[in-house]
C-alpha cells in the first residue's frame, strides 16, 4: 500500500481481514464435504444433544483414523454414546455408525460416482458464496473510501490507489478459493 493516508489504510486492511476470514469460512464448509476418506472434520461439528443442549461432537469425543474409510469416535464420557450414535445417524453423512458399547465405528463407503458429482456441485455452490461474500466486502470498502473522498478527508487519487489497491486484494482472495475449489473437486473425484 503506496502513499496512503491513515483512513484508506484501516479500510484496506479492515477489508482483507473480513476477506481472509471469508476464505478460512469456505476452507472450513469444504472439509465437511465427504469425499473417499474418512476425517473427523466430518464429524467434530455435528450437534449431539447432551443432557439437555446441543454440543458439537468435537468436545465430547476423541477421532481415530485407523484406516483410510474408517473413523473411530471414542466419547469422552460413555453416558453420551447413545447421543453421539442417534446425532451421526440422523446426518447426512450417509453411514451407519456401530457401536461396541466403548467407541463408535464409522465405515465410509466408496462414494458413487452420482454422489461425488453431486458433493462437486455442493462445493462449487459454498465456493461461490464465498466470492460473493469477498466482493460484497470490497463493495462495502469501496462505499467508505467513497464517503472519505465526499467528506475531504482523502483525495481522489489516494481514491484511485486505494480502489486499484482493493481490486488487487479481491481478486487474491477469490483466487484463493478458487484453488482451493479446485483441489477439493480433485480429491471427490479421484477414485
Amino acid at each position: 500500500m503506496q502513499y496512503c493516508g491513515p483512513v484508506t489504510e484501516d479500510t484496506i486492511l479492515e477489508a482483507m481481514e473480513k476477506m481472509e476470514k471469508a476464505v478460512e469460512h469456505v476452507q472450513s464448509q469444504f472439509t465437511s464435504v465427504r469425499t473417499g476418506r474418512a476425517t473427523p472434520a466430518l464429524v467434530e461439528k455435528l450437534l449431539v444433544e447432551y443432557y439437555g443442549s446441543p454440543v458439537p461432537l468435537q468436545q465430547l469425543a476423541g477421532f481415530q483414523v485407523p484406516e483410510a474409510r474408517q473413523l473411530i469416535v471414542k466419547p469422552h464420557d460413555r453416558g453420551a454414546l447413545g447421543a453421539i450414535e442417534r446425532a451421526i445417524r440422523d446426518s447426512d453423512l450417509g453411514v451407519n455408525p456401530n457401536n461396541d458399547g466403548v467407541i463408535i465405528r464409522l465405515n465410509f463407503p466408496p462414494l458413487t460416482e452420482e454422489r461425488r458429482k453431486e458433493y462437486v456441485k455442493i462445493v462449487k455452490h459454498m465456493a461461490e458464496d464465498g466470492r460473493v461474500a469477498v466482493r460484497n466486502i470490497r463493495r462495502d470498502a469501496r462505499k467508505h473510501l467513497d464517503a472519505a473522498e465526499k467528506a475531504g478527508d482523502i483525495s481522489a487519487d489516494e481514491l484511485e490507489r486505494a480502489e486499484k489497491e482493493m481490486e488487487k486484494i479481491t481478486h487474491d482472495h477469490v483466487e484463493h478459493i478458487d484453488r482451493a475449489l479446485g483441489r477439493k473437486e480433485q480429491e471427490l473425484l479421484e477414485v
